[in-house]
């Protein structure tokens, strides 16, 4: 086979794994795992369920791919708009974090509780947008990634709390998302106060008032 024909096989390879994986964000998105098999899947895709098998192995390999493009929607989406001043684009983080929730609320809270029982994998992918988020928001207070321990600590703190008030948020959808996006930004300014307090090199941002949550696309 020459070189452009295994390009081609390639990247319709790659378009098809795509498609998959943007079908099973769809039924993943409030389905539990246990609640479907590979051939409830291949039924609602109307696909041969050997597609499963040939792209994913498996149907937890399956699940794991759709959580990892699942992850790196919720990073980029809560990152916002990098152009934005820092003080509205933590506050379009948080908003664009519970967006993310209450529209994939299935895989929301596969991400943050770390899946069925306890999986190795999936608690991988928690941790690393943990760390990721942690990292857009320092970037969005201090215009930096990198910061001392201490304040990561704080903000890791910080970020717990917004995942368990998320989940018990999902469970009654009350109050609406901008009452909760403004608890959120709040409690954020106290943990950056407190930062200020331990680490000289983590200053507190200066008071800004607060931007309107904005719609977020889903």
């Amino acid at each position: 086979m020459s070189g452009s024909h295994q390009r081609g096989a390639t990247e319709r390879a790659q378009i098809r794994r795509s498609e998959l994986i943007a079908i099973g964000r769809k039924l993943f998105a409030d389905t539990s795992y246990d609640a479907l098999s590979v051939d409830d899947i291949a039924q609602h895709a109307g696909i041969a369920k050997g597609l499963i098998y040939y792209y994913f192995k498996s149907k937890r390999g399956y699940y794991l791919a759709v959580i990892e493009e699942s992850v790196a929607e919720l990073v980029t989406r809560a990152a916002g708009e990098r152009e934005l001043p820092r003080a509205e684009r933590v506050h379009r983080t948080v908003d664009g974090y519970l967006c993310y929730a209450e529209h994939h609320q299935a895989a929301f809270r596969t991400i943050v509780t770390g899946g069925v029982g306890f999986d190795t994998e999936v608690q991988a992918i928690r941790e690393a947008v943990r760390e990721e988020l942690i990292a857009t928001i320092a970037e969005g207070a201090y215009g930096r990634r990198e910061i001392p321990l201490m304040a990561r600590l704080a903000l890791l703190g910080w970020l717990s709390g917004v995942e368990q008030i998320t989940l018990d948020w999902l469970a009654g959808r009350r109050p609406d998302r901008e009452a909760v996006c403004a608890l959120l930004v709040r409690l954020l300014r106290a943990t950056l106060r407190t930062i200020a307090e331990f680490e000289p090199a983590c200053p507190e941002p200066p008071p800004v008032a607060e931007p309107a949550a904005v719609p977020l696309t889903v």
